[in-house]
């Protein structure tokens, strides 16, 4: 099979789950929900915590920091390579009479950038603090979900999104702080 039929095939099933999202009952509310959610996961709000891990009193927090701010520099860059690369266009570019919910920060949509962020930082989470890791985890694929509902994302954008985030963070933590 070539590889425009196998991506052909990926966006179709991104369509299909996409209507389904977007024909659910109570829309609304999960639209304003998602917004609220995905706000959580702007690049500032990990600044913040960041800034707060690192005047804290945690075994070996100035390196802790290091390495996330290290990761998420690598996330980074992984994230805009990807995105420029494939440009594949949002979902009120893609599909005709659909619009956003919200007004995203770039024009192409894979991967999900928010997701990979989340992820990554849900990674680092667990492995400093591993009894939250059901909160975690499930913040990071809220906000994955988030996106979707938002207009912003194709199902397979937020989960190379949640791949790149998880694996980038593992081998950094893996690497620097193991």
């Amino acid at each position: 099979m070539s590889t425009i039929k196998i991506f052909q095939k990926v966006h179709g099933f991104d369509c299909i789950t996409f209507n389904w999202c977007m024909a659910l009952k109570h829309r609304e509310l999960i639209t304003q929900f998602s917004k609220l959610l995905s706000k959580s996961a702007d690049g500032l709000s990990y600044l913040v915590l960041g800034v707060i891990f690192l005047l804290i009193n945690y075994p070996n927090n100035k390196y802790v920091f290091i390495a996330l701010c290290v990761a998420f520099i690598i996330e980074r860059s992984i994230y805009f390579v990807i995105k420029n690369g494939f440009k594949r266009n949002r979902p009120g570019s893609a599909i005709e009479g659909f619009e956003m919910f919200i007004k995203p920060s770039d024009q192409f949509s894979f991967p999900s950038g928010h997701t990979s962020g989340a992820f990554l930082f849900a990674t680092f989470i667990v492995f400093l603090f591993p009894e939250f890791i059901w909160v975690a985890y499930t913040w990071a694929a809220s906000i994955a979900f988030s996106r979707i509902f938002l207009g912003v994302h194709f199902p397979t954008d937020t989960v190379a999104g949640m791949v790149i985030g998880t694996v980038v963070g593992k081998l950094v933590i893996t690497g620097l702080l193991v």
